[in-house]
């Protein structure tokens, strides 16, 4: 059976309304093992804390947050940061794509990866990028939605127990 996905931005007012349920799948995601800049045990108020930092950018334009909806509830996040130097105003960063487990293979990091894309070309970007461990699941999910290896940092991050964990980053290009 398929879902019915809604995508669409989360607003800097609407942040702090959906706190609890970002807080929450960003919490469920780091304790499930994903690769998202946070290592648990994942406090709900650090996870809170993450979000809140994001209003700056949110407000500048600088970061749009997409948030996919099945039946009202939030079930995953993504986000693009958007340089605004003159250099660099046709490309933008895929960040912290987060799917809910209880949803994951059902097409939802899909949706909000196409909503990502059509995000940026509104946007005029037309080089996405992004970074992500190596040999995890999501690197096979981006390869398989077109995305390629423009390289690979041997030791980029560390995982729980201190162990050095390779990152490779990726790039799509917006036809």
């Amino acid at each position: 059976m398929s879902l019915a996905i809604s995508i669409r931005p989360v607003t800097m007012e609407e942040l702090e309304h959906q706190l609890a349920a970002l807080s929450s799948l960003l919490s469920e995601s780091v304790h499930s093992g994903a690769s998202l800049g946070f290592l648990p045990p994942l406090s709900r108020s650090d996870a809170a804390a993450y979000w809140l930092s994001l209003r700056s950018d949110l407000r500048a334009g600088t970061r749009l947050l997409l948030g996919a909806y099945v039946d009202g509830c939030l079930v995953g996040s993504g986000q693009l940061a958007l340089p605004r130097w003159p250099n660099a105003r046709h490309r933008a960063e895929v960040q912290k794509l987060i799917v809910s487990s209880t949803l994951q293979g059902r097409g939802v990091g899909g949706a909000l990866l196409a909503g990502l894309h059509q995000a940026a070309r509104q946007r005029g970007r037309s080089l996405l990028l992004l970074n992500t461990r190596r040999g995890d699941s999501p690197e096979s999910f981006y390869k398989a939605l077109g995305y390629r290896v423009a390289g690979v940092i041997p030791g980029y991050s560390v995982g729980p127990s201190g162990q050095r964990m390779d990152n490779v980053t990726l790039y799509h290009e917006l036809i």
